[in-house]
């Protein structure tokens, strides 16, 4: 009874805190989204190694790459950060994994480590990137925008008590 009440509460706890970052992703039109920012010059091949290297092991594909945690991380690189349509649902509504390769061509390198130190809805680990370097945030910034922009956008947020469109993960509560 303790677990539940504790992850209850943790949950309703990560909901207020969370609209933050995904209000500053939503803000950005999809098509102003889709318009790259332009960098001064390009990353440094050590960050952008780096960058890599943290989006393996942070855990960045698990959920931002269609496919990776049931294959064991058996999908192409090529296919990485692309978002997905299976919806993470709890009292918070049902969120999607954003593509991060469409994202992060649209902010620029301030934007992103200001938004990824902001609360975001469940279950984004948005803590985690909160705690991390501001170097380590500038080379996962310098990897996902190496990659390129591909793919679609993932569906928009859908508020708590209406019905999902997409097969969803569903969280106790």
């Amino acid at each position: 009874m303790k677990k539940r009440i504790l992850c209850g509460s943790a949950a309703i706890l990560l909901t207020g805190l969370s609209a933050a970052m995904f209000s500053a992703a939503a803000s950005q039109t999809r098509e102003n989204a889709l318009k790259p920012v332009a960098t001064a010059e390009p990353a440094p091949a050590p960050a952008v190694e780096r960058g890599r290297y943290l989006v393996k092991t942070a855990g960045c594909n698990d959920c931002h790459t269609p496919g990776y945690a049931f294959t064991s991380g058996g999908v192409d690189e090529k296919l990485w950060l692309t978002g997905d349509s299976v919806g993470w649902q709890g009292p918070w509504g049902t969120t999607y994994p954003i593509n991060l390769r469409l994202f992060m061509q649209s902010v620029t390198a301030e934007q992103w480590v200001a938004i990824a130190r902001r609360p975001a809805r469940p279950p984004m680990p948005w803590f985690a990137l909160r705690d991390m370097t501001d170097a380590d945030l500038l080379a996962i910034y310098h990897y996902v925008r190496s990659l390129g922009p591909t793919g679609e956008h993932a569906p928009s947020w859908v508020p708590p008590g209406q019905v999902a469109s997409t097969p969803v993960v569903k969280f106790p509560g």
